[in-house]
């Protein structure tokens, strides 16, 4: 028999189903949708078909063209967009538990403006290739963190958040400095730099993929595993330790985990701005601020915003496309606006 304490539970817990329900099948139909729409318009049914041929080894009614256009151009696509998508979605929600800062996204500590400066010196260099390039970013960025952490605990409380945020304010600062100084000094470069700084998928194979998908899956399987002791540092690193749990050491497991996805992420996509903050702010909104139901949340969502964001930037301007980062911006921004509004209006707040 229900009781008054039970029945808010149980309604929050349905909401909670219904809502993973939702997203997950809003998940399903943006990839479909991106696998049908482009140049070569393809039913729906032949993109289940070939995705099933490949995967399930079923027969497939698919031609042999079309077959290619889904398995070889659009899907590596559509899976590194959902894979860029849910890294910084998550990675999103963990900087902001973990240093209880609403305003913390996946490049708070200076991975974007490490990424970009690795970037531009290897097309400055010359060696942009597909493996160099990603490379050359992956190190800025994972480089930037680590200049960050030790800026931050020379001299200091080890683990003090305030610290750790200045530290990557500072650092982005000085090496979005060095970046610019060799933009100005290469301007036959500046635009390749620029398409890079602003995001895209436009050349994603399934060995990006490849190079990408280890990193991120093992960074958020780690992140998950700690979304509930991202619900305890909520209240307070000095209540934490009393629940027996080391704060420091877990701040820097978690923040490590979120660096190398979001590294791995910005070495494969570029700079795509504000999909760490929108997302799992939106699911706060709508759903619950506990980060053990809103970072499951935030991961498919964070994968059909992208997916969807990119499908928007290759097909509204086509032939040409769109900068990602230009659309999850333009999109993003009046979708979380709406939401906020909507849920301050009943009261609710971040």
């Amino acid at each position: 028999m229900s009781t008054g304490l039970t029945e808010p539970r149980d309604r929050g817990r349905w909401r909670v189903r219904i809502s993973a329900a939702v997203v997950l099948g809003v998940l399903v139909g943006v990839v479909v949708l991106a696998a049908c729409i482009g140049p070569v318009r393809i039913p729906a049914s032949e993109v289940v078909s070939s995705i099933s041929a490949h995967l399930f080894g079923t027969k497939s009614s698919t031609s042999p063209i079309d077959d290619a256009v889904i398995w070889d151009l659009r899907l590596p696509r559509i899976v590194l967009a959902a894979l860029v998508g849910a890294m910084l979605s998550v990675s999103g929600a963990a900087y902001q538990g973990v240093l209880r800062n609403t305003l913390a996204d996946p490049y708070l500590l200076g991975v974007a403006a490490g990424g970009g400066l690795g970037a531009t010196v290897a097309i400055v260099l010359g060696v942009n290739g597909t493996l160099w390039l990603p490379l050359a970013a992956f190190v800025g960025s994972l480089g930037a963190v680590v200049m960050t952490y030790v800026i931050a605990t020379s001299g200091s409380e080890r683990g003090d958040r305030s610290v750790i945020i200045l530290a990557g304010v500072a650092v982005a600062a000085m090496l979005t400095a060095i970046q610019t100084f060799l933009q100005q000094q290469h301007t036959d470069e500046i635009r390749q730099i620029y398409n890079w700084l602003l995001g895209s998928f436009s050349v994603a194979t399934w060995g990006d993929v490849g190079l990408a998908a280890p990193y991120i899956v093992v960074s958020i399987v780690i992140l998950m595993a700690h979304r509930r002791i991202l619900d305890v540092l909520r209240v307070g690193a000095d209540e934490a330790g009393t629940l027996g749990l080391h704060p420091t050491r877990t701040r820097l497991l978690i923040v490590g985990a979120a660096t190398l996805g979001t590294a791995a992420a910005v070495s494969v996509s570029g700079l795509i701005g504000f999909v760490g903050i929108i997302v799992p702010h939106a699911f706060r909104l709508a759903t619950s601020a506990s980060y053990r139901v809103l970072m499951p949340l935030a991961m498919i969502g964070g994968a059909a915003f992208m997916v969807l964001a990119d499908l928007i930037g290759r097909t509204i301007e086509a032939p040409t496309e769109v900068p990602i980062g230009v659309v999850t911006a333009l999109v993003g921004a009046p979708a979380f606006l709406v939401i906020l509004r909507s849920r301050r209006g009943r009261g609710g707040a971040l």
